[in-house]
């Protein structure tokens, strides 16, 4: 039998908002799964608004999202700047969503790493996965409370599997910076920061309702349920205005 010639897919067009790359395709999951079966492994942003004003003040988160293999577009704030002001047809893809989807389109063979979280958030989530579909096949479930040594050890176990994909679920821009650091331990994988999700896969924590996703109002849900993001909400007021003013030159000055 002939051998399967692995499908290199081509480079996706970028937007920008401010100076922040952001891929524009129709089939995120798609692309990627096919970057990751032609062996090429990478790195996935979910760029939200509050990234966005991070990565201003952070030059090495900023240096992580221009390498970035991909970079969807979560958030609303993202989607309205897009569509409002620079008029492109552009629709947020939730971060959780996305990494949802490409679950689903792994083979048994592809295996996936479930790493962050409190203890046993990562185990209960992969399980709850599990029960919707068998043949996942789980690697390592690990949470992120590890000592110096236990750290080590479960990077010795990242190297030895070579997981095909890897779910780091510590929070912006912990993730990000911690897959930067120890990419090269699976380059082959492709990584995910994926946030909260393992508490909303546990049933730790409820995402918002549907009609509410639809409306760009998740960011209102979350802060019923954690009234102590009021602070990070501050970034979205501050997206809109420096979004607008890079567009106008308004550049910060370091």
């Amino acid at each position: 039998m002939a051998s399967v010639v692995p499908v290199i897919p081509n480079p996706l067009h970028q937007l920008f908002v401010m100076g922040l790359p952001v891929h524009q395709s129709t089939d995120y999951v798609g692309w990627l799964v096919d970057t990751m079966r032609a062996g090429l492994g990478g790195h996935v942003v979910t760029l939200n608004a509050e990234m966005c004003v991070q990565a201003e003040t952070n030059v090495e988160l900023q240096k992580i999202i221009h390498s970035a293999t991909l970079v969807i577009p979560d958030g609303a704030g993202v989607q309205l700047y897009f569509q409002l002001i620079q008029r492109k047809n552009i629709k947020r893809y939730p971060g959780i969503e996305f990494a949802a989807d490409v679950l689903k389109r792994l083979k048994s063979t592809e295996s996936v790493v479930f790493y962050g979280g409190a203890p046993d958030l990562a185990t209960v989530a992969a399980q709850q996965w599990q029960q919707q579909y068998p043949e996942l096949n789980v690697a390592i479930a690990q949470h992120g409370y590890l000592s110096d040594t236990e750290q080590q050890a479960f990077q010795s176990q990242l190297q030895a599997l070579q997981p095909n994909l890897i779910f780091v679920g510590l929070g912006v821009p912990r993730q990000e910076l911690w897959i930067a650091a120890h990419r090269q331990l699976c380059p082959n994988a492709i990584w995910i920061g994926v946030g909260g999700s393992f508490d909303i896969w546990a049933g730790k924590k409820q995402r918002a309702p549907r009609w509410m996703c639809n409306n760009n109002l998740e960011w209102l849900y979350r802060l019923y349920q954690e009234p102590w993001r009021w602070r990070r909400m501050l970034a979205l007021p501050k997206f809109v205005l420096r979004s607008i003013g890079y567009d106008l030159g308004w550049k910060r000055q370091n």
